[in-house]
């Protein structure tokens, strides 16, 4: 199977959905490129969908935490949990994918789909343990692509349609290489499922004082801040970054940060700082606001929340926090296309 391996890159925008499609129609017609530019459509849609439904993550990070007690309290289901982690669970396939999935921490998204289908239908196992589990381990691991997905293979995302894994394809997949026995040969998707809400507007954002002193804060969540319009014309008085979960968020770290000092070189590097006193060093460095690129939902806006509720409350407007990409990201993307296929977007 042929990948880009983009998906790290990606998902720390080192490099744009945009950007990526632009190169890709650039070389090839959008005919030989229809299935590739449709997995880079997939990235956005399932981060937009989160976007719209924030209680969807809320409600998985609440479901994960129920699973995790109901491990303790069941010694069957923490059985087939460890083997299912630690590869023991005599499914080839799954066993094979899960310690490429801990020796190299990627997999192929075909890949990825038969686990979590067999993890849900033939190993019983919860499927937000299952999501969790792999997005502890993905280099490119993105909350909403991760969580979604696996809702997706559960029956969850688009009603009463699951996903299951197939004996005959895995073995015609892998050339023979994998040939399981005992996989599930019905779906039954879970009761005690996560309700789906309806899609309600994206949160306002709020633009920062171009004039007004600024902290820039770099995050894993976008490394090409440096590149953004709104953020040009900023008076960047200081840098600071907030470290990674993992050494490949680092790696991406080390470069963003590097290329945000070189755009802004008069302004006081920082370092790493605790997302907890992020106040004090922007008071600190004399920086009367904090800005820094959009934070789609997920852990990095959890932990930047309160400093949103700050900048909220009366009297303080201290932190503002700006949108690079916002609801054109995906019409930009539409827009692209369209021409690619020789229509003419309504409205360029």
């Amino acid at each position: 199977m042929h990948v880009s391996r983009l998906s790290a890159a990606l998902r720390r925008r080192l490099v744009s959905e945009e950007e990526v499609v632009e190169a890709v129609l650039s070389h090839h017609d959008f005919a030989s490129a229809e299935k590739f530019v449709s997995e880079v459509f997939w990235r956005s849609y399932w981060k937009g969908w989160l976007e719209q439904r924030p209680s969807v993550w809320r409600d998985y990070l609440s479901a994960v935490s129920r699973a995790k007690d109901r491990l303790d309290a069941s010694s069957d289901l923490k059985t087939r949990h460890e083997a299912a982690i630690g590869a023991r669970t005599g499914i080839d396939c799954f066993d094979g994918w899960v310690e490429e999935l801990c020796d190299t921490g990627y997999l192929h998204n075909w890949a990825r789909m038969q686990v979590a289908s067999i993890w849900i239908f033939t190993l019983g196992l919860p499927w937000e343990l299952g999501a969790a589990f792999l997005f502890d381990r993905l280099i490119d691991a993105d909350p909403a692509s991760n969580t979604l997905s696996w809702r997706w293979v559960a029956g969850l995302h688009t009603a009463g349609k699951a996903y299951l894994a197939d004996a005959e394809r895995i073995r015609s997949m892998t050339e023979g290489r994998f040939s399981p026995r005992g996989l599930a040969r019905a779906a039954i998707i879970p009761t005690d499922c996560l309700s789906t809400p309806q899609a309600c507007a994206i949160r306002p954002v709020a633009c920062p004082d171009p004039s007004a002193p600024t902290l820039l804060l770099s995050t894993s969540e976008d490394l090409s801040v440096e590149s953004a319009a709104e953020c040009r014309g900023l008076c960047v008085r200081a840098i600071a970054f907030i470290d990674g979960r993992d050494d490949w968020d680092r790696i991406a770290l080390a470069d963003g940060v590097r290329r945000v000092r070189q755009a802004w070189p008069e302004a006081e590097f920082l370092g790493v700082v605790d997302p907890a006193h992020l106040p004090e060093a922007a008071h600190a460095a004399g920086c009367t606001q904090i800005a820094t690129a959009f934070l789609p939902v997920g852990p990095m806006a959890d932990t930047l929340a309160p400093l949103h509720a700050e900048a909220g409350s009366a009297g303080s407007g201290l932190h503002r926090v700006y949108a690079r990409l916002g609801p054109a990201h995906m019409a930009a993307l539409s827009k692209r296309l369209l021409r690619a296929q020789g229509e003419n977007p309504a409205a360029d």
